[in-house]
């Protein structure tokens, strides 16, 4: 018995070390959970993952199990920085390293691209060729635009023109749509998508957004697409600003929106009746998208959003909805040439947008900002 009290509080010593307070796979601090066939602390949600690769990684609490002297030793020799050291050795820079708040499929698949696949360990370039391939080559389940039916298509991805491409079928000789790499978004949607890989990619078609909304059966496909879109985003990148270092450009390769979700909006003389829909704010490049539903192939409008210097604000908005609205938590959006009046369900939902808003409000602008700011405006 005192051999196990022994053990447990070594364990609970080595969990405190530097390198061990935070997750090794997702970095949420305080993990509880341990696999001592890899040396590696992690935490619940991801521990689960490993007990889905009972040839590579065993579990056991730390605080729960009992822990024998000889996996004791192994894990002091190991911990999170070492382990890092073997499986994290060689990760690209354009892959994508999820953390807590990311989807399950992208924490499931970098779990089983280190410790399964071994993709970074330096052993051989197979995985990493294959993201930086000349064309690469995915069939996934597309949502057709103007229905809720998924369709098969061909997407290849091209390094030699920086695009991406689908195809209707197999034998198709010329492509449905042709992305550039300029203004392409890729970012996981599960819940929306209503698939556990649904992968939402965002490009400009003329003067409008256009979404595709995809997935396929197999994670690691999908997420591999993911990376692939990643890498071939770097390498655009890299040509177009080839005085900026790396690490200025991975915040680029794809982006999170900073806010989405559902309000009400009026017209441009607010006496219009407010009608419910669907806006994404993309911090990226300044705009608030809405739509009539979150599916939606093609935004209805955007608005751009500048700096308090050139006239743009965001405040409550006292009073309530009138004229068809539900809603009576109100936003009120001042730009140089219309002021908006939204509408959310709920004060907390208002508190997020107004902070969202602002924050972008308070980030200075770049040259390619007063561009689209520019264009958008001759635009209207």
């Amino acid at each position: 018995m005192a051999c196990v009290e022994r053990n447990n509080k070594i364990m609970f010593d080595l969990v405190r070390q530097p390198g061990n307070t935070f997750c090794a796979d997702c970095g949420v601090p305080d993990p509880d959970w341990a696999s001592y066939t890899l040396g590696v602390f992690v935490c619940l949600n991801c521990s689960g993952i490993h007990r889905n690769l009972p040839a590579v990684s065993r579990m056991k609490s730390i605080r729960l199990d009992h822990w024998d002297d000889s996996l004791v030793e192994f894990m002091q020799e190991r911990g999170n920085t070492v382990a890092k050291a073997i499986f994290e050795k060689c990760v690209p820079a354009f892959f994508y390293q999820p953390l807590q708040k990311d989807c399950m499929v992208l924490k499931d698949q970098w779990i089983r691209a280190k410790y399964e696949r071994r993709e970074f360990t330096g052993e051989n370039e197979f995985f990493k060729q294959a993201y930086c391939s000349e064309l690469f080559e995915s069939t996934l389940w597309k949502k057709g635009k103007d229905n809720k039916q998924f369709l098969k298509r061909i997407f290849q991805l091209s390094r030699k023109d920086f695009t991406l491409r689908y195809f209707i079928k197999e034998d198709s000789k010329l492509p449905k749509v042709v992305i550039s790499m300029k203004d392409l978004n890729a970012v996981f949607q599960p819940e929306k998508i209503g698939h556990n890989h649904g992968l939402q990619i965002s490009y400009v078609h003329g003067e409008r957004t256009r979404n595709l909304f995809v997935y396929h059966e197999k994670g690691q496909v999908i997420v591999s697409l993911f990376n692939a879109i990643r890498a071939t985003r770097l390498a655009y990148l890299q040509r177009k600003h080839p005085t900026l270092r790396d690490n200025d450009l991975i915040p680029q390769l794809t982006r999170y929106c900073l806010k989405e979700g559902y309000m009400e909006k009026t017209g441009p003389t607010h006496r219009e009746p407010f009608k419910k829909r669907w806006f994404t704010l993309c911090s990226m490049n300044r705009k608030l998208l809405y739509s009539k539903n979150p599916l939606d192939a093609t935004e209805l409008g955007a608005v751009f959003i500048g700096t308090e210097s050139h006239s743009y604000s965001a405040s409550e908005s006292i009073g309530r909805s009138s004229r068809g609205g539900r809603w009576n938590c109100g936003i009120m959006l001042q730009t140089p040439d219309r002021q908006y009046v939204f509408m959310c369900e709920q004060h907390q939902e208002q508190k997020e947008w107004l902070e969202a808003f602002r924050k972008i409000i308070s980030q200075p602008m770049t040259p390619e900002d007063y561009a689209n700011e520019a264009n958008m405006r001759r635009g209207k």
